[in-house]
């Protein structure tokens, strides 16, 4: 039997030799005209390359070599191949961006980012699948042929000079080896829970015969959304912070989902504070169709987790600025031929790994992040029983002249993580998940598609960005902005089926473009009224049309007049004078410490936004699910506030 630290220091064993392996294939093979070859599909006699990548790889003659005094089975050169093969296939679509990018350089432009309209459409022409391509990776390959310029004064030929030839990664695929080296199978103990893996490991580093290759079985647990049907595959193995990661692939029975004949659909937009907001539409049919909505948005807010990444981050900022200035300090010493402070060289260490440490929390928190959108938006579209989630494209968007700090939010932003995990949750209940366009969606009402006014808040008409007022005198349409953004993405989809086009990289579907003629307003139906049960009680009216009408406080004002005060004193007397003429109350007192509590809103997007942000869950020291709170689907019923993430008791009560 082995323990967790020696199976992990034999798997690091055969992920060295399989990294250093395929690391020689692909620095042997890194060149414009051998990538070229292998993504062509033809070998140089004409022969047709196979989809493997190792079978690939061994037609052109590109076989993994064996270090010397080292004996490693066929089976293992072929993981190694299969990487590198991978690699190479992937650098030629880089390669092909880097051509586009320095054919269409500009020469008369001396900032190649702030590029016309024209050379943008110029670039995207030349690209391959050039509608598609993010604007965000046509800006980073920009960005590194300046750093290429300004390093050596000339343009790079193409991306083999451009980039150094890439690694194969701390992993092995085992999907590249037969039974002969590794099995998987379900336990039979518990076949619906735990798998059983078997692979041939090295009993030393350095192995020199076929006797150093043992088999060794891993009994793993299965992940829950692995069905007790789906059929598995060879999984990867990979190192990380000292444990064995198996990468499970596996297949399960779904239902297909389709690219138009939508008539359901649900829409969210992505916001700063609120996480997600969206609602339901409805396609009508005839000859004129219509897209209806009752205008009940949902909204899920993660305000603690939004924070928690904020204080992350500017955390992991402060300690990467240590970082830099102690590098350079200890650089000027190797430059001068000193020797460092080695208190700083310690310093140093403590610190690079301090910032891995909340690297590693970011990314767990982005994941939780992701996953909960995820669930939140695949959950209310079977709710709302819809065929299709619409998104608005924000993948690849860059922040830029919003301020630092704003910049920094809207650029650490999960956005890509949560659409990539929005498609895998919806693949298995048939859901399709569509992109869309998000120009213009906050900028024109849903109602008549007039421009909005945007200000800060309904009681602030001061210039902002956060609600939208409409100024057509026949409109008058007045909500949050996501509000009515959510409800253009879902218009915009449902009205553009036919225009859009299944993105095979990941399976999801996008709307490249969008037609003008097509873009109809969206009409608003009233959600029925719930049937009335017990009692009948009048509502209050909590509006704040006009001021408030003045009432007295329970508890705080005396309800009968002040007692009489002693007879009056002489005139002559200091301090004398008639009595019972104090106030009935208390006397004001001033503050004398500044209270935790604020004044809670009155109901969600309704007023001005709180200048004070601090969640219930960061004063108790709660997780990640005590700070997420999401809108309920259906009628309207009192929810409680947060559940712990221990258990499902409801929080206790704030202290007044």
């Amino acid at each position: 039997m082995l323990n967790t630290t020696r199976l992990a220091v034999r798997v690091g064993w055969l992920t060295g030799l399989v990294e250093s392996m395929a690391a020689a294939v692909i620095a042997g093979h890194w060149s414009r005209p051998e990538i070229e070859q292998l993504a062509s599909g033809r070998a140089p006699s004409g022969e047709k390359l196979p989809s493997n990548a190792w079978m690939a790889l061994r037609t052109l003659g590109w076989t993994a070599a064996v270090p010397e005094g080292r004996y490693v089975p066929d089976r293992v050169r072929r993981i190694a191949e299969e990487q590198a093969g991978r690699v190479l296939r992937s650098a030629h679509w880089r390669s092909r961006i880097v051509d586009a990018v320095l054919a269409t350089w500009p020469a008369d432009n001396p900032d190649p980012l702030r590029r016309t309209d024209a050379e943008w459409q110029a670039l995207r022409k030349t690209c391959p699948d050039g509608a598609a391509v993010p604007v965000s990776v046509l800006r980073g390959r920009t960005r590194q042929v300046q750093r290429f310029i300004a390093a050596r004064h000339r343009m790079p030929a193409d991306v083999s000079e451009l980039e150094a030839a890439p690694d194969a990664g701390r992993q092995v695929v085992l999907a590249a080896a037969d039974k002969q080296l590794t099995t998987l199978t379900r336990c039979e103990d518990d076949p619906a829970h735990y798998g059983l893996l078997t692979v041939r490991l090295p009993v030393r580093p350095d192995p020199r015969s076929r006797t150093d290759w043992r088999p060794v079985v891993l009994r793993f647990r299965l992940p829950p959304t692995v069905d007790a049907t789906a059929a598995l595959h060879a999984p990867t193995l990979r190192l990380r912070d000292g444990q064995v990661r198996i990468d499970l692939a596996y297949t399960a029975a779904a239902p297909k989902s389709r690219r138009d004949g939508h008539t359901r659909a649900v829409a969210f937009d992505y916001g700063l504070n609120t996480l997600l907001t969206g609602g339901a539409l409805t396609l009508t049919g005839g000859s004129q169709p219509a897209v209806l909505t009752d205008g009940r948005p949902v909204f899920l807010r993660v305000d603690g987790a939004l924070a928690k990444a904020d204080r992350l981050r500017i955390e992991a900022e402060q300690l990467w600025t240590k970082t830099a200035h102690l590098d350079i300090l200890i650089e000027g010493h190797h430059t001068q031929g000193s020797r460092p402070d080695p208190m700083d060289v310690a310093k140093l260490a403590v610190l690079r790994t301090e910032h891995r440490w909340v690297s590693r929390r970011r990314e767990r928190l982005n994941r939780a992040l992701a996953q909960a959108a995820a669930r939140f938006m695949v959950d209310h579209a079977r709710a709302a029983e819809a065929s299709v989630i619409y998104l608005e494209d924000l993948r690849d968007m860059e922040a830029r002249g919003k301020g630092r700090t704003l910049n920094t939010r809207l650029s650490s932003s999960v956005r890509g993580q949560i659409v990539t995990a929005t498609i895998h949750a919806a693949a298995r209940h048939g859901i399709a998940v569509v992109i869309v366009p998000a120009r213009g969606t906050s900028k024109y009402c849903p109602r008549c598609l007039t421009a909005f006014r945007h200000h800060a808040a309904p009681d602030r008409p001061e210039r902002g960005w956060k609600w939208a007022t409409c100024p057509n005198p026949a409109c008058r349409y007045s909500a949050d902005r996501d509000v009515a953004a959510w409800q253009r993405i879902g218009a915009r989809g449902l009205q553009h089926q036919p225009h859009t086009v299944l993105n095979r990289t990941d399976g999801s579907y996008t709307l490249r473009r969008t037609v003008e003629e097509l873009d109809q307003p969206v009409r608003h139906t009233p959600h029925p009224a719930p049937p009335p049960s017990g009692p009948q009680v009048r509502p209050v009216d909590r509006t704040k049309a006009g001021p408030t009408r003045r009432c007295p406080v329970p508890r705080k004002r005396r309800r009968v007049p002040a007692p009489p005060g002693p007879p009056p004193a002489p005139i002559a007397a200091v301090g004398g004078g008639p009595g019972g003429k104090r106030p009935a109350g208390r006397m004001p007192q001033p503050p004398t410490h500044r209270t935790r509590r604020w004044r809670g809103r009155q109901a969600p997007h309704t007023m001005s936004t709180s200048t004070r942000h601090e969640p219930y869950g960061a004063r108790l020291g709660a997780g990640f699910h005590l700070h997420a709170h999401a809108a309920s689907w259906g009628p309207r019923h009192r929810q409680p506030r947060s559940l712990f993430h221990r258990g499902e008791n409801p929080a206790p009560p704030r202290k007044t």
